[in-house]
């Protein structure tokens, strides 16, 4: 078996029609690395090479699954981000002292593990926010994933899966066949959330700043979670206005922006 068959079975989540015009605000928040964590696959990744090699590995898999993204942007030479996450992960495994191997089968259970990641701790709160919030915000998920692979993670996530009715859609990118931060994408959020021509009306929340820079590029307003506190150290683009430490904080924010629009942080 390649290890591309070694995926496993996928499930189609289908596209929601393009939603009409409102007065709300619409937050689009990346998935992975924002809302899921992808540092939790480690606990996976130690059950077949040791707790040792555990976390080095899930944050190689992670900078090749967005470095092969932006290569693929680059190049004009689209893949989806599934087929990139397995490439992403062979490419975290044999890199690694000790020639360590990756088979078939460990390829399929660490993919399928990438399906039920954990919420970061902040997320039931902002959950709830959003929740009690429904007249004045629209919630999104916005993702360069495939539908299924969107999808699943969301079903599949134990704290998430419970919640997802909550999101209006789930806007992914793989019909573009384009990467965040190539402005098609956020262009095609605008078109999916019924925002044309009222580009400022539509958030993007990231912990990634490449995608706060595309999206503020593309005329989008954007909250850059900052959970390690370092601040913003990205030089391609200005600081972003709204820095928080959290999923939830951001929530807050925007529900303040929307009440004063002249209040900054």
């Amino acid at each position: 078996m390649s290890d591309v068959e070694a995926l496993g079975a996928c499930y189609s989540t289908p596209r929601r029609a393009i939603m009409a015009p409102s007065n709300k605000v619409v937050i689009a928040f990346d998935l992975y690395g924002t809302l899921l964590s992808t540092d939790s696959i480690a606990t996976e990744l130690a059950k077949i090479y040791g707790e040792d090699k555990a976390q080095s590995l899930a944050t190689a898999w992670r900078r090749y699954q967005l470095e092969y993204t932006w290569r693929s942007n680059s190049m004009g030479q689209y893949k989806s981000f599934k087929d990139l996450t397995l490439r992403a992960l062979v490419h975290a495994v044999v890199e690694q002292p000790g020639k360590l191997k990756l088979w078939d089968n460990d390829a399929a259970t660490l993919m399928e593990a990438y399906d039920a990641l954990h919420v970061f701790a902040e997320i039931p709160a902002a959950l709830q926010l959003l929740q009690e919030n429904s007249g004045a915000l629209d919630a999104y998920v916005f993702s360069n994933g495939t539908d299924d692979m969107v999808g699943n993670s969301i079903r599949t996530s134990p704290e998430l899966g419970p919640h997802a009715g909550i999101f209006r859609s789930l806007v992914t990118v793989d019909s573009l066949r384009c990467f965040k931060p190539d402005p098609r994408t956020y262009a095609h959020l605008v078109e999916q959330a019924g925002k044309k021509g009222h580009e400022g009306d539509v958030w993007v929340v990231s912990a990634n700043a490449f995608d706060i820079v595309g999206a503020r590029a593309a005329g989008l307003q954007a909250v850059f979670i900052d959970r390690s506190g370092k601040g913003w150290v990205d030089r391609l683009h200005d600081k972003p206005e709204v820095i928080v430490g959290g999923v939830d904080e951001a929530v807050r924010v925007i529900l303040s922006e929307r009440v004063s629009p002249d209040l900054s942080m």
